[in-house]
């Protein structure tokens, strides 16, 4: 047979577990006991046997470099025939992909791997709601529905505590910021923004994808293929400085000097997992993170605590991890880097224009989401939400609702009647006369008082006066008045404000 005749994975139970509003299915998962660990397979669907170099259809998914996921729909980077269709590996049907197989010892140590093209039939099509209660909850109805698959599964969930405790060990950083799922009514509106919460099986295969990730970057680097790695930076050094100010003001401490590791961030992030503020402690330290980018130089993933990283688990949805199975099927089938279609010229410039979609897709997404809140507050006008100050400003206060993840702006004329000073150091606003204190993290019931779609800003005022009063320290000299001497508002203009 020749070298690239494919492995039939057909009667080898492979399952997707997924959101259970995914349509597209690119990765599937298999794990059994192997020595002194396991073995495990992910499977991932073979996008590059049907999206060829250069050709019309490479060129439309090369221009919009990802999918980009809204609340409410998917502009896909691929034709849904395929994304949905021949390329997803839906139960039941025969589905080409391209296969890790790896083994991961006791203590989720990564052992040898292996890359092989294969032909599977998905055994199940789970949802991590699901994968939950057999695993986690132990729900007797969901465990003997799935009985069949069920010794998989918790071999599955074995290998993955492993894995955490290896990911732990090296001193990953794990953002945990809360996420929010938007409920649309028949009407297209937003009816309810709920809490979303991330459970074990989520992270499960998170666990699973990212030792796939970490076995593509090894091989790639081993036959020195010109390709796409992922690569993360860490904190910048201006940023880090701004995080260390902050920090101080909360009586916090980021250790490793000018230069900290993932594990001082990890450790930093435990220490202050049990405060009301955790969840603006960890926003703030993940924004004076770089954003990870694609490139051929592999220079790590700092965030990940890694020292090599690629993106091979999505080429449904993201054009990068296409171009790593590119390169994964030229190995496989025996070519040399000479006679690969691209080079490192034109990897390196690929991506750049991967990190810029990528950006840009985010940049949607988030305008999207920003437009979508504030249309779900316009019939909230005079409501009064708790909140706290996530942001202080020499013009007001930055307000995150709880639950909600929505922010929007106290403007300080609509503070007590004061002279407020702005005080950077300590991310404070506080009164001249009075004392009262607005600080950074504090809790705060608010009244909505505007929500704009034109510009998408939403406005609140506070409901009572806050609870502390305190001393002036170090300021600035920036002033602000409540009001004029005869006491009406000032006519402030509010193209300061974001």
């Amino acid at each position: 047979s020749v070298k690239y005749d494919r492995y039939d994975l057909r009667d080898t139970p492979l399952v997707t577990i997924d959101g259970a509003d995914a349509r597209d299915f690119d990765d599937a998962v298999y794990c059994e006991p192997s020595g002194d660990g396991w073995l495990l397979l992910v499977a991932i669907a073979d996008v590059s046997h049907y999206v060829k170099p250069r050709t019309a259809l490479d060129d439309e998914a090369q221009n919009r470099g990802t999918s980009v996921y809204f609340p409410n729909r998917v502009v896909p980077m691929l034709p849904e025939k395929l994304s949905n269709g021949l390329c997803s590996l839906n139960p039941g049907v025969d589905r080409l992909c391209v296969v890790c197989e790896m083994h991961v010892s006791k203590t989720g140590i990564l052992g040898e791997a292996e890359f092989y093209e294969a032909v599977m039939r998905s055994a199940a099509r789970l949802t991590y709601r699901e994968v939950e209660g057999i695993l986690v909850r132990k729900d007797p109805r969901l465990r003997k529905k799935r009985e069949k698959i069920l010794p998989d599964l918790e071999n599955l969930f074995d290998m993955y505590k492993a894995l955490v405790g290896s990911r732990n060990k090296r001193g990953a950083i794990d953002f945990d910021l809360p996420e929010v799922k938007m409920q649309f009514g028949s009407d297209g509106r937003v009816a309810n923004i709920v809490p979303y919460e991330r459970g074990q099986s989520n992270r499960l295969i998170e666990e699973c994808m990212i030792a796939a990730n970490i076995q593509a970057a090894r091989f790639l680097a081993k036959h020195r293929m010109p390709a796409l790695y992922r690569v993360h930076q860490g904190a910048a050094e201006d940023r880090l400085e701004s995080l260390r100010e902050f920090l101080a003001a909360l009586g916090l401490k980021l250790s490793g000097g000018l230069t900290p590791k993932p594990t001082d961030f990890s450790q930093l992030l435990k220490k202050v997992a049990a405060r009301p503020d955790a969840e603006l402690i960890e926003m703030v330290m993940l924004r004076s993170m770089t954003q990870a980018v694609y490139q051929p130089q592999n220079i790590g993933h700092f965030g990940l605590a890694l020292s090599e990283y690629a993106h091979f688990t999505s080429p449904i949805r993201r054009y990068p991890d296409l171009l790593v199975h590119r390169a994964i099927r030229h190995i496989v089938r025996g070519g040399e880097k000479r006679s690969y279609h691209y080079s490192e010229s034109d990897t390196e410039k690929l991506g750049i224009l991967c990190s810029a979609y990528e950006r840009r897709a985010d940049d949607a997404t988030r305008d999207a989401l920003d437009w979508l809140k504030t249309e779900f507050m316009q019939d909230k006008i005079g409501e009064e939400f708790d909140g706290m100050i996530s942001g202080v400003t020499d013009f007001g206060l930055f307000v995150r609702l709880k639950d909600l993840q929505i922010e929007g702006l106290v403007h300080v004329s609509a503070l007590s009647s004061d002279y407020y000073q702005h005080d950077a150091v300590h991310h404070r606003l506080y009164g001249e006369r009075n004392g009262m204190e607005y600080r950074l993290t504090d809790p705060i019931r608010i009244r909505v008082i505007r929500a704009s779609l034109e510009d998408k800003k939403i406005d609140f005022e506070p409901v009572g006066g806050p609870k502390r009063k305190s001393k002036p320290k170090s300021t600035s000299k920036t002033y602000h008045k409540k009001k004029t001497q005869k006491g009406k508002p000032q006519n402030r203009t509010r193209k300061r404000r974001r």
